[in-house]
Protein backbone atom coordinates (compact mmCIF):
# COMPACT_ATOMS: atom_id res chain seq x y z
CA UNK A 1 0.00 0.00 0.00
CA UNK A 2 1.62 3.28 -0.76
CA UNK A 3 2.36 5.70 1.57
CA UNK A 4 -0.84 7.71 2.85
CA UNK A 5 -0.65 11.14 4.61
CA UNK A 6 -2.18 9.55 7.95
CA UNK A 7 -5.87 8.57 7.06
CA UNK A 8 -5.42 4.75 6.62
CA UNK A 9 -2.89 2.40 7.52
CA UNK A 10 0.54 2.99 6.23
CA UNK A 11 3.85 1.59 7.08
CA UNK A 12 4.64 4.26 9.09
CA UNK A 13 2.35 3.26 11.86
CA UNK A 14 4.82 0.62 12.61
CA UNK A 15 7.16 3.47 14.23
CA UNK A 16 3.85 4.60 16.20
CA UNK A 17 2.79 1.07 17.78
CA UNK A 18 6.98 0.56 18.52
CA UNK A 19 6.78 3.63 20.48
CA UNK A 20 3.48 2.70 22.32
CA UNK A 21 5.20 -0.78 23.12
CA UNK A 22 8.11 0.96 24.27
CA UNK A 23 6.40 2.90 26.97
CA UNK A 24 4.05 0.15 28.01
CA UNK A 25 6.63 -1.59 29.15
CA UNK A 26 8.76 0.92 30.68
CA UNK A 27 5.92 1.69 32.65
CA UNK A 28 5.51 -1.95 33.50
CA UNK A 29 8.87 -1.99 34.93
CA UNK A 30 8.94 0.98 36.85
CA UNK A 31 5.42 -0.52 38.67
CA UNK A 32 6.77 -4.07 38.86
CA UNK A 33 9.77 -2.49 40.61
CA UNK A 34 8.66 -0.49 42.81
CA UNK A 35 5.62 -3.06 43.89
CA UNK A 36 8.94 -5.61 44.60
CA UNK A 37 10.99 -2.80 46.74
CA UNK A 38 7.89 -1.00 48.76
CA UNK A 39 7.34 -4.50 50.67
CA UNK A 40 11.55 -3.54 52.40
CA UNK A 41 10.88 -1.54 55.10
CA UNK A 42 14.46 0.74 55.39
CA UNK A 43 16.41 -0.36 58.61
CA UNK A 44 16.37 3.71 59.65
CA UNK A 45 12.39 3.50 59.71
CA UNK A 46 12.25 6.79 58.21
CA UNK A 47 9.06 7.75 55.76
CA UNK A 48 9.28 9.34 52.69
CA UNK A 49 8.08 12.39 53.56
CA UNK A 50 10.36 12.42 57.14
CA UNK A 51 14.00 11.75 54.42
CA UNK A 52 12.77 14.23 52.09
CA UNK A 53 12.58 17.03 54.82
CA UNK A 54 15.78 15.85 56.41
CA UNK A 55 17.56 16.09 53.20
CA UNK A 56 16.30 19.05 52.18
CA UNK A 57 17.38 20.49 55.29
CA UNK A 58 20.67 18.95 55.15
CA UNK A 59 20.73 21.07 51.53
CA UNK A 60 20.53 24.37 53.19
CA UNK A 61 16.91 24.81 51.42
CA UNK A 62 14.42 26.04 54.08
CA UNK A 63 11.25 27.37 51.69
CA UNK A 64 10.20 23.96 50.65
CA UNK A 65 7.24 22.57 51.87
CA UNK A 66 6.29 19.22 51.90
CA UNK A 67 3.21 17.65 51.41
CA UNK A 68 1.01 14.71 50.52
CA UNK A 69 -0.95 14.52 47.15
CA UNK A 70 -3.14 11.42 46.08
CA UNK A 71 -2.55 9.01 43.33
CA UNK A 72 0.44 6.34 42.81
CA UNK A 73 3.49 7.83 41.86
CA UNK A 74 2.17 10.59 41.22
CA UNK A 75 5.45 12.71 43.44
CA UNK A 76 6.74 15.82 41.48
CA UNK A 77 8.37 19.11 42.23
CA UNK A 78 6.62 22.21 41.80
CA UNK A 79 9.39 25.13 41.38
CA UNK A 80 6.75 27.68 41.09
CA UNK A 81 4.92 27.15 44.51
CA UNK A 82 8.50 25.68 45.85
CA UNK A 83 6.38 22.54 46.85
CA UNK A 84 7.67 18.73 47.13
CA UNK A 85 4.56 16.65 46.85
CA UNK A 86 4.93 13.13 47.92
CA UNK A 87 2.04 10.18 46.40
CA UNK A 88 -0.06 7.68 48.92
CA UNK A 89 2.66 5.30 48.43
CA UNK A 90 5.59 7.30 49.21
CA UNK A 91 5.05 10.05 52.05
CA UNK A 92 4.14 8.17 54.36
CA UNK A 93 5.68 4.54 53.38
CA UNK A 94 8.84 3.09 55.20
CA UNK A 95 10.14 1.23 52.44
CA UNK A 96 13.55 1.63 50.75
CA UNK A 97 11.70 2.41 47.15
CA UNK A 98 9.54 4.91 48.68
CA UNK A 99 12.83 7.11 50.20
CA UNK A 100 14.55 6.66 46.68
CA UNK A 101 11.35 8.24 45.17
CA UNK A 102 11.49 11.15 48.15
CA UNK A 103 15.20 11.68 47.24
CA UNK A 104 14.78 11.85 43.72
CA UNK A 105 12.36 14.94 44.36
CA UNK A 106 14.65 16.45 46.85
CA UNK A 107 17.49 16.06 43.92
CA UNK A 108 14.83 18.41 42.02
CA UNK A 109 14.64 20.76 44.45
CA UNK A 110 18.39 20.58 44.93
CA UNK A 111 18.96 21.83 41.02
CA UNK A 112 16.51 24.35 41.99
CA UNK A 113 18.36 26.07 44.40
CA UNK A 114 21.76 25.72 42.17
CA UNK A 115 20.31 27.18 38.68
CA UNK A 116 21.02 23.28 36.99
CA UNK A 117 21.34 24.79 33.46
CA UNK A 118 19.29 21.55 32.19
CA UNK A 119 16.35 22.22 34.87
CA UNK A 120 15.92 25.84 34.02
CA UNK A 121 16.57 24.95 29.86
CA UNK A 122 13.98 22.44 30.35
CA UNK A 123 11.31 24.94 31.88
CA UNK A 124 11.93 27.85 30.06
CA UNK A 125 10.87 25.15 27.05
CA UNK A 126 7.85 23.97 28.57
CA UNK A 127 5.04 26.31 27.43
CA UNK A 128 7.06 25.98 23.50
CA UNK A 129 6.67 22.18 23.81
CA UNK A 130 2.62 22.87 25.07
CA UNK A 131 2.04 24.99 22.35
CA UNK A 132 3.49 22.86 19.75
CA UNK A 133 2.23 19.54 20.65
CA UNK A 134 -1.23 20.62 20.56
CA UNK A 135 -0.71 22.44 17.55
CA UNK A 136 1.19 19.91 15.29
CA UNK A 137 -1.31 17.91 13.65
CA UNK A 138 -4.04 21.08 13.57
CA UNK A 139 -0.93 22.74 11.46
CA UNK A 140 -0.61 19.55 9.10
CA UNK A 141 -3.81 19.16 8.57
CA UNK A 142 -4.48 22.81 6.95
CA UNK A 143 -1.42 22.17 5.18
CA UNK A 144 -3.07 19.36 3.83
CA UNK A 145 -6.19 20.89 1.95
CA UNK A 146 -3.82 22.85 0.19
CA UNK A 147 -1.62 21.43 -3.01
CA UNK A 148 0.18 24.59 -3.26
CA UNK A 149 3.55 26.49 -1.56
CA UNK A 150 1.07 27.55 1.58
CA UNK A 151 0.07 23.97 1.84
CA UNK A 152 3.90 22.96 2.63
CA UNK A 153 4.14 25.43 4.55
CA UNK A 154 1.58 24.87 6.72
CA UNK A 155 3.00 21.26 7.22
CA UNK A 156 6.71 22.26 8.25
CA UNK A 157 5.33 24.72 10.88
CA UNK A 158 3.70 21.72 12.37
CA UNK A 159 6.64 18.90 12.00
CA UNK A 160 8.47 21.85 13.70
CA UNK A 161 6.11 22.71 16.41
CA UNK A 162 6.10 19.03 17.25
CA UNK A 163 10.20 19.00 17.09
CA UNK A 164 9.92 21.57 20.28
CA UNK A 165 7.98 18.82 21.58
CA UNK A 166 10.61 16.21 21.09
CA UNK A 167 13.24 18.51 22.31
CA UNK A 168 11.56 18.94 25.84
CA UNK A 169 11.84 14.90 25.98
CA UNK A 170 15.61 15.02 25.05
CA UNK A 171 16.20 17.88 27.51
CA UNK A 172 13.91 15.85 30.45
CA UNK A 173 16.95 12.90 30.53
CA UNK A 174 19.90 14.82 32.02
CA UNK A 175 17.16 16.23 34.77
CA UNK A 176 15.94 12.79 35.40
CA UNK A 177 19.61 11.21 36.13
CA UNK A 178 21.02 13.87 38.07
CA UNK A 179 18.26 14.14 40.29
CA UNK A 180 18.41 10.24 40.84
CA UNK A 181 22.36 10.29 40.98
CA UNK A 182 21.77 13.40 43.68
CA UNK A 183 19.79 11.28 45.39
CA UNK A 184 21.72 8.10 45.53
CA UNK A 185 24.62 10.36 47.02
CA UNK A 186 22.68 11.67 49.62
CA UNK A 187 21.03 8.73 50.73
CA UNK A 188 24.18 7.15 51.31
CA UNK A 189 26.69 10.15 53.05
CA UNK A 190 23.22 11.25 55.21
CA UNK A 191 23.11 7.33 55.71
CA UNK A 192 19.38 7.22 55.47
CA UNK A 193 20.27 3.83 53.56
CA UNK A 194 22.76 1.28 54.28
CA UNK A 195 24.93 -0.44 51.94
CA UNK A 196 22.60 -3.32 51.88
CA UNK A 197 19.56 -0.82 50.96
CA UNK A 198 20.92 1.42 48.10
CA UNK A 199 21.05 -1.48 45.32
CA UNK A 200 17.80 -2.22 45.54
CA UNK A 201 16.59 1.78 45.65
CA UNK A 202 19.20 2.37 42.77
CA UNK A 203 16.88 -0.15 40.71
CA UNK A 204 13.79 2.18 41.60
CA UNK A 205 15.33 4.99 40.52
CA UNK A 206 16.80 3.58 37.17
CA UNK A 207 13.15 1.71 36.36
CA UNK A 208 11.96 5.35 36.83
CA UNK A 209 14.26 6.65 34.64
CA UNK A 210 13.44 4.38 31.63
CA UNK A 211 10.06 5.33 31.61
CA UNK A 212 11.81 9.35 30.37
CA UNK A 213 13.90 7.42 27.91
CA UNK A 214 11.05 5.16 26.43
CA UNK A 215 9.00 8.53 26.20
CA UNK A 216 11.84 10.44 24.99
CA UNK A 217 12.31 7.12 21.96
CA UNK A 218 8.32 7.45 21.11
CA UNK A 219 8.46 11.76 20.28
CA UNK A 220 11.39 11.10 18.42
CA UNK A 221 9.80 7.98 16.39
CA UNK A 222 6.71 10.08 15.96
CA UNK A 223 8.78 12.79 14.59
CA UNK A 224 10.14 10.48 12.06
CA UNK A 225 6.78 9.26 11.17
CA UNK A 226 5.77 13.23 10.64
CA UNK A 227 9.44 13.19 8.60
CA UNK A 228 8.46 10.24 6.75
CA UNK A 229 4.83 11.02 5.50
CA UNK A 230 5.10 14.59 4.90
CA UNK A 231 8.86 15.77 5.03
CA UNK A 232 8.93 15.28 1.19
CA UNK A 233 5.71 16.28 0.05
CA UNK A 234 7.41 19.12 -2.25
CA UNK A 235 8.86 16.87 -4.19
CA UNK A 236 5.27 14.98 -4.61
CA UNK A 237 3.17 18.27 -5.73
Amino acid sequence: MPFGYGFYWDPTYMLVLIGAVICMLASAKVRSTYRRFSCVQSASGMTGAQAAEQLLRAAGIYDVQVCHVSGNLTDHYDPRSRTLRLSDSVYGSRSVAAIGVAAHECGHAIQHQKNYFPLNLRSAIVPVANIGSTLAWPLILIGLLFTSNTGSLFIQLGIMAFSFAVLFQLVTLPVEFNASGRALVMLREMHILNENELPKTRKVLRAAALTYVASAAAAILQLLRLVLLFGGRNDRD
